[in-house]
């Protein structure tokens, strides 16, 4: 098997961007808009950590999945690409994660 990356997801979210909504659902996700895109992202997260919660390892995996569509979705709407997100969390490797969360709180 292929290993499948999120910069494949990524690519296969702004190919699905541009298909008509009567055959993708990004499409159509994309079509309602940023806020709405944004609250199928906050349902996902919330029903992985329902899964996290229960313990339960293949419903946790297959939210996570969804969580990080959900994800690139709202990031192409945004225009921010994944390689953006990648450089911030690079940024941050240079200090710890409890240096890092101190300095954001200005933010």
């Amino acid at each position: 098997m292929s290993a499948f990356t999120l910069h494949d997801l990524e690519k296969r979210v702004r190919e699905r961007a541009q298909a008509s909504a009567e055959v993708s659902y990004t499409r159509r996700l994309i079509d309602r808009g940023v806020t709405y895109c944004a609250k199928k992202l906050g349902e996902e997260a919330v029903e992985a950590v329902i899964a996290a919660v229960a313990e339960d390892r293949q419903r946790t995996i297959a939210e996570a999945a969804d969580v990080l569509y959900h994800l690139l979705v709202v990031l192409h709407v945004r225009g921010i690409t994944l390689d953006e997100v990648e450089a911030a969390l690079g940024a941050r490797t240079g200090q710890s994660g409890l240096e890092e969360k101190a300095a954001r709180k200005g933010v």
